[in-house]
């Protein structure tokens, strides 16, 4: 919890000095009446403070200014009304001092302080769990987070699916004093309205029909540490009113039960809903509303802080880590693609997005063009390897003569079966030796493939899943064979 900075009054008209002090006294503001070497040395550790700042029998009161940014400073009289231009002069006290226009000038001193530039971060005692990021939003909800959880106060955890809300919960009670109790989350909307009050508040014995024995609801299992009820929008309103009962009374009984049971818990909610909207419309009850809503906090949409991807990438795939040793990593265009997207799923749609990307491509370097289409956000080029002639020859090769033809078939019925387009035979040269002068391989090779394409073709009738299927061949492949030879029925 922070603590506010001391109040010094450093004055050497005596008077002056005492009636401000009579006016501090009746706000039950907690001061000190101190010499200017005194206050040099408590101001040493540059510590934030406020000092109402009168005369100090030098005209050294701009250099103390500059010598103390992080202080808030009020100056007392109108002669000192030009060091209004220094930024932590933060306002004049003249007489009458009143204790009204005092409140309002130390409440200005109050948020000086509160948004002192490195101010706000966290104190590095608190460790969160799963929460990254470094951007305003983020840093906002750690400092909520902070603030609230070492108090018994119920927080609402507002916020899209998918933005992290029982992560929330779990850090506040992680940094909450049940942190060594029991963190048990509910989620109201999954369910069934008969279900949840047995699950809640557990049951006796024959409570109802299939109730074969005692059994304990969440209450009850989380005695001594937080409950969290996630989805409190879709609690259906009888359950409502039963839980209203609870958070005001802090008792209550299992179902077929008459014993209470003091519920020894604290209470976070969440939901994705307008609950304000749900009031209005009749859907939630307002009493219970504010019964939740004492501490707010909202999470972010992804959208709203897509700085923070790099970081939220590295996380999720550290996770990923200990159940697949694989990983990925994105290039910077690849990233600013996806800091484009509007993530409708959020930080869950993410995750989803780099399991997708370890299945694809484990260990490998993901850019735009390996990205989903709908994460692409603009066109660049992409590499397109051009390879050497002999190795697309090998390739071909290779190709051919890997094909498995079946073995059912006779590879002299496929070559001398079929007819060529005029009705005649194909046949091709017989080597029985080399010509002395060569021939062209790459052309001889295209020949037999075109005549064994041809003759399964013609002894099939032209269906292409048969002859496909007789050369060993995908149907697919063979179609675009067939394009490329130029090879089909005349009409």
């Amino acid at each position: 919890m922070s603590v506010n900075p001391p109040l010094y009054i450093v004055e050497l008209q005596q008077r002056r000095a005492e009636r401000l002090a009579t006016v501090l006294g009746f706000i039950n503001e907690t001061y000190q009446v101190v010499s200017l070497p005194v206050l040099s040395q408590q101001l040493a550790s540059q510590s934030p403070a406020v000092v109402l700042l009168g005369a100090i029998g030098t005209a050294e009161h701009a250099e103390l200014l500059l010598a103390y940014p992080n202080c808030a400073f009020l100056l007392i009289g109108e002669a000192l009304a030009p060091l209004l231009q220094y930024p932590n002069a933060v306002g004049l006290l003249t007489e009458p001092f009143f204790y009204n226009s005092l409140t309002q000038l130390l409440r200005d001193c109050q948020q000086y302080h509160r948004l002192l530039p490195g101010q706000r971060q966290t104190d590095p005692t608190f460790k969160f769990a799963g929460m990254v990021g470094q951007t305003e939003l983020m840093q906002q909800v750690r400092f909520l987070i902070q603030q609230v959880a070492k108090t018994e106060a119920n927080v609402l955890v507002l916020g899209q699916s998918g933005t992290g809300k029982e992560v929330v919960a779990r850090n506040i009670h992680l940094l909450s004093n049940r942190a060594s109790g029991p963190f048990v989350p509910i989620n109201c909307g999954a369910i069934p309205a008969e279900l949840l009050e047995s699950e809640l508040f557990g049951h006796e014995k024959g409570a109802f029909t299939g109730a074969i024995s005692t059994r304990k609801g969440r209450f009850e299992l989380a005695q001594g540490g937080t409950l969290f009820l996630d989805e409190i929008g879709d609690m259906p309103q009888p359950m409502q009113v039963k839980l209203l009962r609870v958070l005001q009374e802090r008792i209550f009984e299992r179902v077929g039960g008459n014993q209470p049971i003091k519920a020894d818990v604290r209470i976070i909610a969440a939901t994705h809903r307008n609950l304000e909207q749900m009031i209005t419309a009749g859907d939630f009850r307002e009493d219970l509303f504010y019964r939740l809503n004492v501490f707010p906090i909202e999470t972010p949409a992804l959208s709203q802080r897509c700085d923070d991807l790099p970081l939220l990438i590295q996380e999720l795939l550290n996770r990923h880590a200990a159940f697949n040793q694989a990983q990925v990593r994105f290039t910077e265009r690849a990233l600013d693609s996806l800091k484009l997207h509007s993530w409708p799923g959020n930080v869950r749609e993410l995750a989803n997005l780099l399991e997708r990307m370890l299945i694809m491509y484990p260990n490998q370097v993901v850019d735009l063009a390996e990205l989903p289409q709908k994460y692409c956000y603009f066109e660049v080029e992409s590499y397109q390897p051009v390879y050497p002639e002999a190795l697309l020859e090998r390739d071909m090769l290779n190709e051919m003569f890997a094909t498995n033809i079946d073995d059912s078939v006779d590879d002299s019925n496929l070559l001398a079966a079929g007819a060529n387009n005029n009705g005649s035979a194909l046949s091709l040269p017989q080597l029985n030796a080399m010509p002395a002068d060569g021939f062209d391989l790459k052309e001889y090779l295209a020949e037999l493939e075109i005549q064994l394409i041809s003759n399964a073709l013609q002894q099939h009738d032209f269906v292409v899943a048969r002859a496909a299927e007789v050369l060993g061949l995908r149907r697919t492949t063979l179609v675009e064979k067939m394009r490329k030879y130029n090879l089909g029925r005349d009409e």
